[in-house]
């Protein structure tokens, strides 16, 4: 028997990294940035609230500061979701970001130290607001800490999903998200194949270079069929992500990723009125391209929920579950979790 199976038999605990392997569910549940409609998002607190209600993975975007440290942000410009504005007013500036002018404060503007300064805030007025102002910005570091902390906690491996952010970007200003991951994942005893890690990104170049540089699982994020990558803008490729799934592509794209994270209405798409629309082919392909499908995002407000559903989330999660998806990414682990285990139950009455 495996050390790791007999100490969750009889210890409890994981005793250290290099026992957390990959036990994943069939369905896969992934906290996106945390536990996010609960707490502002890519704060420990929100990381540690999704594995508290039952989350697999926790998922931190990563972007880095001025000194090269890692830090768990969905963008570089930060004024969203802490009060960067408040505490450096003069750092404002207007930046061009895989193509698009943007005016704000960004990360990479920053030292560490003075990012430990801010406070984290909840991105959107429509969700509670009593945090703010309560939380630090996490390193990379801090959110594996977080995970290795809880594995042994929980006696079950946590997960961590983590994305790179604008890695085109960030490498013109010599500033390389890859072997700052690498080395991350290294000195926590995660940089191997059977860690429970994924690196996921929407740009194909950042892949192909982690590829060199880990044997962890790459997953590769897809938009909207009709956009392109950033990498493929700058580099004058005129695929789409359309072009990408396609069955070709997606055999080819299985030599070096471990699986695809679509946008969910490339699996069921919406019409212009909002309707659903027949469910595409988009699973079955990449299943018989040997490759995994973790779509994202599934939010339980009202505002983002298909009104098919009748302001019942969980009917958005059993639809997705029976069209053959082997993970998600959910604001909510919680309604996730209740919803798998109800959709499992029901697979073992047939």
């Amino acid at each position: 028997m495996k050390l790791s199976i007999l100490l969750l038999l009889v210890g409890g605990a994981l005793a250290n990294p290099a026992e957390l392997k990959v036990n994943d569910p069939s369905i896969l549940i992934v906290g996106h940035r945390g536990a996010s409609g609960y707490r502002p998002e890519h704060t420990l607190a929100s990381y540690e609230l999704a594995i508290e209600q039952g989350a697999d993975y926790i998922e931190p975007d990563l972007v880095m500061t001025k000194d090269g440290v890692l830090i768990a942000r969905h963008e570089n410009e930060i004024s969203g979701t802490t009060d960067v504005e408040a505490k450096f007013p003069d750092r404002k500036k207007t930046k061009t970001i895989d193509g698009k002018q943007i005016r704000g404060w960004f990360s990479e503007d920053f030292t560490i130290t003075e990012i430990k300064t801010l406070r984290a805030r909840e991105r959107l007025a429509t969700r509670d607001q009593s945090y703010n102002g309560k939380y630090e910005v996490p390193t990379f570091e801090e959110v594996l800490d977080l995970a290795v902390r809880k594995s042994k906690e929980k006696g079950r491996p946590i997960g961590v999903y983590a994305e790179t952010k604008h890695p085109t970007y960030f490498a013109d200003e010599k500033l390389l998200l890859e072997p700052a991951i690498v080395k991350a994942l290294a000195s926590k005893g995660l940089n191997r194949t059977d860690a429970p890690v994924f690196i996921q990104s929407f740009e194909l170049t950042n892949l192909f270079a982690l590829k060199k540089l880990s044997p962890v699982r790459l997953i590769f994020l897809l938009d909207e069929r009709g956009e392109r990558p950033y990498d493929f803008v700058k580099n004058k490729d005129r695929r789409t992500y359309g072009d990408l799934l396609k069955p070709e592509s997606l055999r080819e794209l299985g030599q070096t990723i471990y699986g695809i994270g679509p946008y969910k209405r490339l699996i069921l798409p919406e019409s212009l009125l909002g309707s659903l629309q027949e469910p595409t082919s988009v699973v079955q392909d990449a299943h018989a391209a040997g490759l995994k499908v973790h779509p994202y995002t599934f939010r339980s407000d009202k505002a983002y929920l298909n009104r098919a559903y009748k302001e019942n989330p969980e009917a958005e999660y059993l639809q997705f579950f029976a069209l053959g998806i082997d993970g998600l990414f959910s604001d909510f682990p919680d309604h996730a979790v209740r919803a798998r285990e109800k959709y499992q139950a029901s697979r073992q009455k047939k």
